[in-house]
């Protein structure tokens, strides 16, 4: 760790200020600065100069000879003080103005209300920062070996308030990017009204980073610069980001959209979003910043994750669900030593009961209608099914459910008729079917009236 303090000297024997009604100073080192505080607060201006010490306060009346000048302390300007003054040239002076006290200026009917601040006796000052060794997921904690108290003023009615002194915390830290689904570094600011010796940054960096602890925005003003910087700090918290894939499913589905899309042949839909028929292939992937450690996926029946049937130790994993029911799945990322984690989304995957219907005919004439015998089904984990024709001579065999029987026996069409199918399947529930049926073979031709007809 290390401490910069720069001084840029700058002498300033008057300056003078825009403000309500001509205000002006002289007698000040350098230049005096102004904020322009809330309405509520009654003050049309805050004056901040480094050192009030022999500086006096100049006002232009409006109008000449009808000038009063008040002072008031923390007690608000309802016990305000007359001070006195001089006149110089036709301008109202206010010799030695001290420092955190508010002035009010009456001038004829008007009424102007001001707050010096003595910056001196709240001067920044930063030695050292360093990481604290108190933890907190939330948050990351620096101790600070410096000066930088608050800096109070009192509205009109004597509220007290604290003037921003917008001191810096500079480091990077990661967030991230939806476009490329990755936590990316960048670099980042924290403001803080005053330097306690610690400082907690909200929400803590979630990568290794140095922080530098500057300011402050007075001193920034005035030329001078004062930091200092920590050694690199490995991060505490974590933060984590998964996503849910469906092997065959379209990515960008909702959650609560229809698990079934237009023509597919499966039997009935779930809305969970993931799962419907078995088997379904997801893959579940993590990515989480630096300090993810640790990586656990949770899977389970129980939706308030209680008990745990599985854990997978790694950040990605393909599951194949193949049993009926509704499943949990959840991601835990953790830090080194495990005292801070965070949780992914709750993934619900649906598997139905299985299920298995069989047309008994179709129209193999390439029109794109009705073209292919295609079982429906849900569910099914192995399939098996056989074509005879009434001679009981096999002429198709097939095991992928989703493909069906085109209507050939080696690359030809068979002739219209009957034809008969066995299926032998299993159901991810356990279920076995042993099916069989007829197939009718329809042929369609045109007749001269332009109408169609089926042989």
């Amino acid at each position: 760790m290390y401490s910069r303090f720069v001084i840029n000297t700058l002498l300033v024997l008057s300056s003078g200020v825009a403000g309500a009604a001509g205000l002006e100073f002289r007698g000040n080192m350098l230049q005096v600065l102004d904020e322009t505080p809330d309405r509520n607060t009654g003050l049309d201006k805050i004056y901040i100069i480094y050192d009030t010490a022999n500086v006096d306060m100049i006002y232009t009346p409006e109008t000449p000879g009808n000038v009063r000048i008040l002072k008031y302390s923390n007690l608000g300007g309802g016990f305000a003080e007359d001070v006195s003054t001089i006149s110089e040239n036709g301008k109202i002076i206010v010799k030695n103005i001290g420092g955190n006290l508010g002035y009010i200026i009456e001038d004829g009917d008007k009424r102007f209300y001001y707050w010096i601040v003595d910056y001196l006796p709240y001067r920044f000052n930063i030695r050292s920062v360093s990481q604290s060794s108190e933890e907190d997921c939330d948050a990351t904690i620096l101790d600070v070996d410096g000066e930088g108290l608050p800096i109070h003023y009192f509205t009109i009615n004597g509220q007290q308030r604290v003037l921003d002194r917008e001191i810096t915390v500079k480091y990077t830290t990661q967030e991230w990017d939806e476009d490329n689904k990755e936590f990316v570094k960048v670099d980042t600011k924290k403001y803080f009204e005053s330097l306690n010796d610690k400082l907690r940054i909200i929400p803590p960096a979630y990568c290794y980073t140095s922080f530098v602890v500057a300011g402050d925005k007075f001193l920034q003003q005035w030329n001078w610069l004062a930091e200092a910087e920590t050694n690199v700090i490995p991060p505490v918290g974590v933060m984590v980001m998964t996503e849910a894939i469906q092997e065959g499913k379209n990515n960008d589905e909702s959650i609560e959209e229809d698990n079934t899309s237009e023509g597919s042949n499966q039997i009935g839909t779930d809305d969970s979003g993931l799962g419907g028929s078995a088997p379904a292939i997801i893959s579940f992937i993590a990515v989480g910043t630096e300090g993810v450690i640790h990586n656990e996926w949770q899977l389970t029946k129980d939706p308030n994750f209680e008990q745990i049937d599985y854990r997978f130790i790694q950040k990605d994993i393909d599951y194949t669900f193949t049993e009926e029911g509704t499943f949990y799945m959840r991601y835990v990322g953790s830090n080194s030593n495990g005292t801070c984690d965070a949780t992914g989304d709750v993934y619900s995957i649906t598997i139905g009961a299985s299920e298995l219907k069989c047309p008994n005919a179709f129209s193999p004439d390439g029109d794109g209608v009705n073209d292919i015998w295609k079982v429906s089904y849900r569910s099914l984990l192995d399939f098996k099914c056989w074509i005879f024709d009434k001679f009981g001579n096999q002429i198709y065999y097939f095991e992928d459910p989703s493909s069906g029987w085109d209507g050939k026996k080696g690359g030809k069409f068979v002739n219209p008729g009957v034809y008969f199918y066995v299926i032998q399947a299993t159901g991810g529930d356990n279920k076995k079917y042993k099916k069989s049926g007829d197939i009718n073979i329809l042929r369609h031709r045109s007749v001269s009236s332009g109408t169609v007809e089926s042989e």
